[in-house]
């Protein structure tokens, strides 16, 4: 039997949840916080899936050694509700050990005065205006791919996300020859639709793992919080 390859899945959180959640005919009608991902759970599947699907005597089976979760966190002050939830979940989902969440606070824009400095409430907070956006979740994903693909006790790294400022990332790990990579996709098999990265260099092959409906669902987070 093939040895197994010890693997370390890097989760660019937002992007493989809300990617699902609009992808899937299912959880379209659901709201985005009924459909939250379970990291270990969703790791587990794409380990799974995966490995079944290796052709025997060419592929080598996985065995899930690392999950490491990026995610924006909503600020204290200006969403007390969303920061509260944020740390529940992290500590959830931290309960296995091979799982570890880093939570990078999101970038708010303000109300402004025609002096162009920043607004205030009644109580001297500065006033937010539209959505809170990720900021350098990206790198931090970057940089973990990279990092992994390096670690001598990891033999293969599997990038989740279809976010395309990511592709550096890929084609440094391939340049360097450290560990095998590999990538996921949601893949709606009614609408025959998938969001999957690639690298620069396609003529080369790159394993893509893809994770249908059932397996979306099977990554769901049953905790209220």
């Amino acid at each position: 039997m093939d040895a197994e390859l010890r693997a370390s899945v890097i989760i660019d959180y937002q992007n493989v949840h809300l990617t699902g959640h609009d992808l899937f005919a299912s959880a379209k009608n659901w709201p985005r916080h009924e459909t939250l991902i379970d990291p270990l759970r969703f790791a587990n599947q794409l380990i799974a899936t995966r490995n079944k699907r290796q052709r025997p005597g060419v592929g080598q089976p996985a065995v899930l050694r690392k999950v490491l979760v990026y995610r924006g966190q909503p600020s204290g002050e200006h969403d007390p509700d969303g920061y509260n939830r944020s740390q529940a979940q992290k500590a959830q989902w931290e309960r296995d050990q091979r799982v570890t969440v880093t939570l990078r606070p999101l970038k708010y824009h303000y109300q402004r005065h025609v002096t162009g400095r920043p607004a205030h409430d009644i109580n001297g907070v500065k006033i937010p205006i539209g959505r809170p956006q990720e900021k350098g979740v990206d790198v931090l994903c970057a940089l973990a791919t990279v990092r992994e693909a390096r670690n001598p006790a990891t033999d293969l790294v599997i990038l989740a996300t279809s976010d395309s400022d990511l592709v550096p990332a890929l084609d440094e790990v391939r340049i360097s020859g450290s560990a095998k990579v590999e990538t996921f996709c949601w893949y709606d098999a009614q609408t025959k639709t998938k969001f999957q990265l690639h690298p620069t260099d396609r003529s080369r092959p790159l394993w893509n793992t893809q994770l249908g409906e059932m397996e979306f669902r099977a990554s769901w987070d049953p905790t209220r919080y």
